[in-house]
């Protein structure tokens, strides 16, 4: 079958020599404009977050996908860029953001205290436009709320952003927007890493106690 392809392709180049160039090349692709999420890792697997596509950005409790978020936020923030933040369930911290470099006056933040205000006030921010990147975060609403969410929702949010220079994510446990998402990220957490007190205690002189040295974090996408 790949013989047959092929031969087939140096046919129709053969034919074509003289009047078309390369007609396999697809003259009208469009180019994404990306965006740095400021993890190195990240940036070097995905080349950056879209702009004017929708990104989820999804995985359970501990598995990184709010460092992830607040580390664009910062990076967006720190390039002069004003972003949105719809807060679906009031558990922002901007004491913590500002901490991690997000320009706090560069940001504005929307608290939201149910799926339902998430949801229109996501859609007046996307409408208005303006912003370099608009967060919306359902990680606290349980994924059973979110499947409910039609998809002509995502539909409309990812039109209202096509062909503008703003960056949407939406920040989830599962991924909900199907077809309509240029980007998925899976956060996974591999485990912790526990360290054992030197001379086998702690500070509280516990012989049991071990210290948490970290955690190792898989990106999939």
């Amino acid at each position: 079958m790949a013989r047959n392809l092929a031969a087939l392709r140096s046919q129709i180049e053969l034919a074509l020599a003289g009047r078309v160039t390369a007609p396999f090349t697809y003259r009208d692709r469009k180019i994404v404009e990306t965006a740095p999420a400021g993890i190195p890792a990240i940036d070097s697997l995905t080349g950056g977050l879209p702009r004017g596509s929708l990104t989820e950005i999804c995985g359970p409790n501990c598995s990184g996908r709010t460092s992830l978020l607040v580390s664009a936020l910062a990076s967006r923030t720190a390039a002069a860029e004003v972003c949105a933040f719809i807060d679906g369930h009031d558990v922002f911290d901007p004491h913590s953001a500002e901490a991690a470099g997000v320009e706090l006056k560069q940001l504005l933040w929307v608290r939201c205290r149910n799926i339902e205000q998430a949801l229109r006030s996501t859609d007046l921010v996307l409408q208005g436009g303006g912003f370099g990147m608009v967060a919306l975060d359902l990680s606290d609403i349980p994924a059973e709320t979110v499947r409910y969410v039609p998809l002509n929702v995502w539909f409309r949010f990812r039109r209202a952003v096509e062909n503008t220079p703003t960056i949407f994510v939406v920040l989830e446990q599962e991924p909900h927007a199907k077809t309509c998402a240029s980007l998925v990220l899976r956060m996974e957490a591999e485990g912790g890493n526990w360290l054992k007190a030197a001379n086998g205690e702690d500070l509280l002189r516990n012989a049991h106690a071990w210290l948490f040295g970290g955690a190792l974090l898989r990106e999939r996408w």
